[in-house]
Order: C-alpha cells, then sequence, then structure tokens
C-alpha cells in the first residue's frame, strides 16, 4: 500500500502564547520531530497544512522534504478545515494516511509501523484505554469524511463513516502528550528526555560527489506530479534556480534525460518525468524502504541494553 502522512500547523497557537511548531524539544522542533518520525517509520510522502506564520514554519522546514498546502482562512476555519485542504491533495495519491496535529510529537515509528500493519481502514494507538495520534485513515474514506458537516471536527466526521475505529494497543506514551499550554510543553520536555534513541537514515547515491537524495527525488515526483518545476520547487519551499542546478547536476551525472519539456502556447510549459526519471525515483524509494527495515534490525542488534 501506498502510505502518506498528513500534519496539521495551520493554527495561531493562542493557548500556548508562543508559536508551537517552531518550539524545541531537545535539538530540534516539535515540527521537525514529528517529520523525522514519520520519516524514520519509512513514510516519504509527508504533507503539511500551514496557515498562520506560514513562511516562516515552510522556510523552518524547507530541507525535510514536505509537500506544503496552505489555508489561507486559517483565523476563521478550524483544524477540519486544514484536515480537508490535506484530503482532496492525496486522495488521488495514497492508499492511507496517518494524521496527527502539529502539537504531538513524541509518539514514536514504531507506533507508526504498527498502525501500518493493520488492515483496519480506520484505527488509533490507545494507551490503557485513551486514544492518540497518530490517526490511520484509508483513502476510500475520504470523500465521506469531506462530505462530512464537520461538527465534533475530524474526529465526529470519522465517527459517522459508519466504520468502528480499531484501537491499537501500544506502550507508547508519546501518543497522548501534546503542547497545548505551557504546561503541557513542560510535560512534553520531560517526557522527551525518556525517550531511546533510535537510528536515522539518509540515503543519498554519489559518484565524485553526491547527486541524489531524498530532497532530489521529492523534487522529481513534484514535478511529474504538478508537471512545472516552478510548482514543484515552490511546494518544497525550493528557489526556481535551485530546482533547476538540481536537476541539471543529476543529468550530467547519469548521462541520461530525467525531464521532459514541452514549450508554451497558450496554456505555458510543462514538464514530466522521462521513463529513466521515474524509474530512478521508483527504485531509490524501494532501495530506501529497504535499507531503513536493515538499520532498524542492526541497530537493534548492536546497541541493545546500551541506552
Amino acid at each position: 500500500m501506498t502510505n502518506a502522512a498528513l500534519i496539521v500547523a495551520a493554527g495561531m497557537s493562542s493557548r500556548m502564547g508562543e508559536f508551537k511548531p517552531m518550539l524545541n524539544i531537545g535539538s530540534i522542533s516539535i515540527a521537525q520531530r514529528i517529520v523525522a518520525t514519520f520519516h524514520q517509520a519509512g513514510i516519504e510522502k509527508i504533507v503539511m497544512i500551514t496557515g498562520y506564520n506560514a513562511p516562516l514554519l515552510e522556510r523552518h522546514l524547507s530541507g525535510n522534504g514536505i509537500v506544503f498546502l496552505r489555508n489561507e482562512d486559517y483565523r476563521t476555519t478550524q483544524m477540519f478545515d486544514s484536515v480537508c485542504i490535506g484530503l482532496r491533495y492525496l486522495r488521488d495519491k495514497c492508499d492511507r494516511i496517518l494524521f496527527t496535529p502539529v502539537d504531538i510529537p513524541l509518539f514514536t515509528a514504531a507506533t507508526v509501523r504498527a498502525l501500518l500493519e493493520t488492515d483496519a481502514p480506520l484505527a488509533c494507538p490507545s494507551v490503557e484505554g485513551e486514544t492518540g495520534h497518530p490517526s490511520l485513515i484509508a483513502a476510500s474514506l475520504f470523500d465521506r469524511i469531506l462530505e462530512d458537516p464537520g461538527d465534533q471536527g475530524l474526529r465526529g466526521a470519522l465517527e459517522r463513516c459508519g466504520l468502528p475505529i480499531r484501537q491499537m494497543p501500544v506502550e507508547d506514551r508519546g501518543v497522548l502528550h501534546d503542547a497545548d499550554t505551557p504546561e503541557d510543553y513542560q510535560a512534553l520536555l520531560k517526557y522527551h528526555n525518556e525517550q531511546l534513541v533510535r537510528p536515522v537514515l539518509n540515503v543519498s547515491l554519489a559518484r565524485e560527489k553526491i547527486f541524489f537524495d531524498g530532497r532530489a527525488a521529492m523534487l522529481l515526483q513534484l514535478i511529474d506530479e504538478t508537471q512545472s518545476v516552478r510548482s514543484a520547487c515552490q511546494r518544497m519551499q525550493m528557489s526556481y534556480s535551485s530546482g533547476w542546478n538540481v536537476i541539471r547536476t543529476l543529468e550530467n551525472q547519469l548521462s541520461r534525460t530525467l525531464i521532459q519539456r514541452s514549450q508554451g502556447g497558450a496554456g505555458g510549459g510543462k514538464s514530466s518525468l522521462t521513463e529513466d526519471g521515474k524509474l530512478l525515483t521508483e527504485r531509490y524509494e524501494a532501495f530506501s524502504e529497504a535499507l531503513r527495515e536493515q538499520a532498524g534490525e542492526l541497530f537493534d542488534r548492536y546497541f541493545e541494553g546500551l541506552f
């Protein structure tokens, strides 16, 4: 199955008093922590809905391989409206999503993997009967959610889907900890200090120098999706010139054409991946996933009991 993650970070953090997504937990921000956990669990397609302080947050996360979509009406809408923006974008791009608000950053990659192992269309982690995030939602339910009036938010919409929400018992109390208030944030910091060390793997391909990595792979995927180099760069918060530098470096190193370009006309020019470009991204994704699985096994073998 094709999996994606949806993170909603459009709110104004009014109860916290500070901009929650960029508050630090350890050496990285709350938002960076969530993204890193999804990557560690093998989720490559990550979509974030921004709103309040959108340019600041998007720049902060620009190197993390995220598709950014904005809720321009964040001041007058609810979180459910931001969720719907993400579902509309993702409904033809994946089989399932893992959804979380940006203020629940301490769930583990093991919890994400446990959710992905279920065949249930709706699932969420639970600790001693108390449910948390992220929630797993099958793409087959997106249209039902999008047609819902949104009373009681996403939770109400899910309950009205007509299917049971499977609770996945876990020992990961990070699924419950949010950062809604300053007191919650202090509890998060305390809990964070008790967390286990985990491996983080970034896969790159090189000849004389590195020419292909996760960021380049995402750029190619978005070019094929949007049919535009400029649009792909905007979604990644990458400059247009930097995007073309990545493409030229790839094509020079591989001596192959990866991007098909058609000239303008009334609708403007279009860009898409060649067969070589598609094959490169597909094999990179499969190779990265296999390495992550091996890294987890090797980490357990060599570091068990040390931390």
